[in-house]
């Protein structure tokens, strides 16, 4: 590979220069809060003539190295709202990529996988620097401060995670000896931003790895997960989406592993903290049917902590909330039969008051179904105990449409 790296020196200095050109001319002004230049950081990486002259093969691979990460940081920022990023234009970030992708195309294999090493322990590192120890006997953070600025990590992150979805997916698993030390290293950061990178890799290695790639490192990527639960609002939904995608990757048939129900514990009490809080619910809601799906009749024992979160829910101001809570009901419903459940009598009370609800909603139509079909479903598995919930309502005027729904083709199996 060596004679290889040969090939992209004469595309080195045309691209940098191409991109030294158009980067010069942005307008840049570091936040007041800052007085670390991104832009400088970023051209200071850009190598020009004279570096390359008489160069060895060494130095040639260092300053390919050197390219991929400044393609990578512009290439990265295109969904980034990070302050320092955002101001990066559209078309640069376009040019950057192609840049990167001219440079691939000069070696016969893949560029980013023949780099990887060097360029991930550079990442790593520049994370590293700006992480804050903790005190062994605790949580108490040291007294050291961090040695460099907190944009670089958040950069290298940025970098990090982009240049994992540069190496196909067939290539993938066989660099996690690379890619999880480093993602964990970015989960373990302080900083939101640096964080959010760190997961964002994660879900698109779990989601493009066979989990024998990750076994290794299980309890070191679930325990990140667990610790991570508490994170701040902007990336939780990023930590849910995480942890289950991972859990149900490496314990897809292991339903009572102790790990799904410490992960789910700590969700759901968390979440009982603040069940108002719209965007954790949100997320949680959206991201959680996985890991139900994954664990069966185990959620019997999650009932007493996740049904008063749905009673809450299920009366939510926004109709999003109420319609997600409604489809999770029915899986829980699908998954378990509520077998001795102290909660169906109460679940019927409120799935109605809901029904009646909805006249108020926007979603009413939608609503309506969902609530309908969850108490069909409770007649079919608990047919005596639904019947003797729904006789306090048969005669309401307005549970009409839902009595003659209940009673078509229905056939009730009491199961306990």
């Amino acid at each position: 590979m060596a004679a290889e790296m040969l090939n992209t020196v004469p595309l080195l200095i045309p691209l940098s220069q191409q991109l030294k050109e158009s980067l010069s001319e942005v307008q840049y002004s570091p936040p007041e809060a800052s007085n670390v230049s991104v832009k400088s950081m970023l051209l200071s990486l850009l190598p020009d003539a004279d570096s390359l002259s008489n160069a060895s093969e060494s130095q040639i691979r260092s300053k390919t190295i050197d390219l991929v990460l400044f393609c990578a940081a512009l290439a990265s920022s295109v969904d980034s709202n990070y302050e320092q990023l955002s101001w990066i234009p559209h078309t640069l970030s376009t040019s950057a990529n192609l840049a990167f992708q001219r440079l691939s195309r000069a070696v016969s294999c893949s560029l980013v996988l023949e780099l990887m090493p060097e360029m991930l322990s550079r990442v790593k590192d520049t994370i590293k620097e700006s992480s804050v120890n903790k005190l062994d006997s605790g949580n108490d953070i040291s007294s050291a401060t961090a040695r460099a600025p907190v944009v670089f990590a958040i950069v290298a992150a940025y970098q990090f995670r982009w240049l994992l979805t540069q190496v196909e997916c067939s290539h993938l698993g066989g660099i996690c000896t690379l890619v999880v030390p480093c993602a964990l290293t970015a989960l373990d950061h302080w900083s939101p931003e640096v964080k959010g990178q760190g997961m964002m890799s994660f879900i698109h290695v779990a989601k493009n790895v066979n989990a024998s790639d990750i076994n290794w490192y299980e309890d070191a990527i679930l325990d990140a997960c667990l610790q991570n639960i508490t994170s701040a609002d902007e990336i939780w939904h990023l930590v849910v989406e995480m942890s289950v995608v991972i859990l149900t990757s490496i314990h897809q048939n292991n339903p009572r592993s102790s790990w799904f129900e410490r992960i789910l514990t700590e969700m759901l009490s968390h979440l009982s903290r603040q069940p108002r809080h719209k965007d954790r619910r949100l997320a949680w809601l959206q991201h959680i049917e996985p890991l139900f799906n994954a664990i069966g009749l185990v959620l019997l024992a999650h009932f007493r902590h996740i049904f008063p979160l749905f009673f809450k829910w299920m009366h939510a101001d926004d109709d999003e909330t109420v319609l997600l809570v409604l489809e999770r009901i029915h899986t829980v419903l699908k998954l378990t039969w509520i077998r001795n459940s102290s909660y169906i009598d109460r679940l019927v009370d409120e799935l109605i008051i809901l029904y009646k609800e909805a006249a108020l909603k926007v979603a009413r139509e939608e609503i309506r179904s969902h609530v309908v079909r969850n108490l069909i479903l409770i007649q079919q598995c608990k047919g005596t105990q639904f019947e003797a919930v729904w006789d306090r309502y048969k005669d309401d005027q307005n549970l009409i449409a839902v009595g003659q729904s209940l009673h078509v083709n229905v056939i009730p199996v009491d199961i306990h």
